[in-house]
């Protein structure tokens, strides 16, 4: 029988780190207290911003109101004015210090203000700030080779572009019109842009307008999630955590859960598609705005055979999960064993600074050929001189191996969590690609809701530690740090989640009439 995790007083649920910690991966044994305590302090950091010498805060929220489009929404009851960043740290104008744990939305890859890309950019700009690629400049011939030798296969030619939007609208083009095909599949819960041309590609309801024409030839399939989906469990996640949920999956050697969903992905070949027209097939690495949501092992390599048997390419959505953020592969498709025809990238390919890639096969990119295209800002000096010092550091720094080892140190300390508070319903993610599913009741996985979400949201906020969300309901907390991130800051980030967690428990007990 389901239980409502509020529907009696909750367990006392005991967490806080006592202890200092080795360099071990292994999460430490929580102490037993009454109260969990923030016992792991705030990090030191030496570095001092500059006083804020901008409008009031005040003068601020007015600008903001009168001469920003209502779009624009803002975190928390009382919005941050940010004045600052260094490393893994954001300041706001009073000079206090927050643990960044969202990276401006998965986009800090090296960390605010990283002094080599820095000085990349300053130096660029000393000589030539903008020219288009109508003329030759060197740094997007450097930049070119370095990004490509990144990739496998034949995956050698590269659009620059401004954003991940932009990105996939072109990957979108480059599709169809290599193919000749239309006709373009995306799984529910995804999100691969606002663009009018992208938005048919995103799977949210809440990210789309009532457009005309925005879903012409886009379908979207069923998303194969272990955790809220029908199929899978324990056994089918590529991750060091996995689904609290018992299946049968790999007892003769394959995922059960992949071989359902396939099978779905077939009835939308059958029915809905011309027979064996598909111009190609787009998918996350592991699903960002979704939720941190990842697939059961080989389905997406099964997707991109059945695509490619009917006349399709498979793009890789690597906006949010490329350049070494799930940590043991360069790329999020290498741990689904396949090479794309085509790759997007934005966020983390430039630190912060808007630049964006498309990257597939020369034979894929002479289709561009047929007519005209062009990008006046794509790939001029200064993107191009941040976008390989980005390179350089993630290599000299190690940040991939550091995405994978803290990565998993953090994934396991946060199932502890889960082990201990109702409410935490799945932890997920590889590397710094991480999330944390809310919910009101562990059997039907009802989600948290939105008002309590935001109580544990804000508390974390005010205790100096900033959480992203995400998912349709807006009860996953998505954690994608810059990649310079340590241990240290990982058990302050998990402590304070865990007082801001059990102190919500402890007001809804009190809230419960006595029986």
């Amino acid at each position: 029988m389901s239980r409502n995790i509020f529907a009696s007083s909750p367990r006392r649920l005991l967490f806080g780190f006592g202890q200092r910690l080795s360099s071990t991966l292994e999460c430490p044994t929580p102490k037993t207290t009454t109260v969990p305590i923030v016992q792991n302090e705030m990090p030191d950091c030496e570095f001092q911003p500059p006083s804020y010498r901008g409008p009031s805060y005040e003068d601020i929220k007015k600008l903001r109101k009168n001469h920003l489009t209502p779009n624009i929404l803002s975190y928390y009851k009382k919005p941050l004015l940010i004045h600052a960043g260094h490393k893994q740290w954001l300041y706001d104008h009073n000079g206090k210090r927050y643990l960044d744990m969202f990276g401006g939305i998965v986009t800090v890859s090296v960390g605010h203000c990283h002094p080599k890309v820095k000085r990349a950019l300053e130096e660029q700009s000393e000589t030539l700030w903008h020219t288009t690629n109508i003329y030759m400049h060197p740094k997007i011939h450097e930049y070119a080779e370095k990004l490509t030798a990144k990739f496998p296969g034949d995956l050698k030619a590269v659009c620059f572009v401004n954003s991940g939007s932009e990105a996939n609208d072109l990957a979108m083009l480059m599709a169809r019109v290599h193919t000749g095909n239309h006709d373009i599949l995306t799984l529910r819960n995804c999100y691969h842009g606002m663009s009018p041309y992208t938005m048919g590609l995103t799977a949210h309801s809440t990210w789309r307008f009532p457009l005309a024409g925005v879903s012409n030839g886009i379908h979207h399939v069923m998303n194969p999630d272990p955790y809220q989906g029908l199929w899978g469990g324990s056994h089918c996640r590529d991750s060091p955590v996995q689904v609290n949920r018992e299946c049968d999956c790999m007892k003769n050697g394959s995922c059960l859960a992949t071989n359902m969903y396939y099978k779905e992905l077939e009835q939308t070949f059958l029915h809905s598609l011309p027979c064996g027209k598909v111009a190609g097939m787009f998918a996350e690495s592991i699903q960002g705005v979704g939720g941190t949501v990842q697939y059961p092992r080989d389905y997406i390599k099964k997707a991109a055979t059945l695509v490619r048997a009917n006349g399709g390419l498979f793009i890789s959505d690597e906006v949010q999960t490329g350049f070494g953020r799930t940590g043991e592969y360069y790329w999020g498709f290498e741990g689904h064993g396949i090479i794309p025809d085509i790759v997007t990238m934005a966020k983390g390919i430039g630190n912060g600074f808007p630049l964006a890639a498309v990257v597939t096969t020369p034979k894929i990119a002479k289709s561009l050929g047929m007519a005209l295209h062009f990008n006046t800002y794509g790939g001029n000096p200064l993107a191009s001189a941040v976008g390989l010092a980005v390179l350089e550091v993630i290599e000299e720094e190690q940040l991939q191996k550091n995405s994978l080892e803290v990565g998993t140190y953090f994934l396991k300390c946060l199932s502890e969590l889960r082990d201990r508070y109702e409410i935490v319903g799945d932890v997920r993610g590889k590397g710094l690609m991480i999330g944390i599913e809310l919910v009101n009741d562990r059997e039907t996985k009802t989600p948290l809701s939105t008002s309590h979400v935001m109580e544990i949201w804000e508390q974390c906020k005010d205790m100096g530690v900033l959480l992203g969300k995400g998912g349709l309901n807006g009860n996953i907390f998505r954690i994608k740090p810059p990649m310079c991130i340590g241990k240290d800051d990982v058990r302050f980030a998990v402590d304070v989640l865990s007082r801001a967690i059990y102190d919500f428990l402890e007001k809804q007990k009190k809230k419960k009439p006595s029986s």
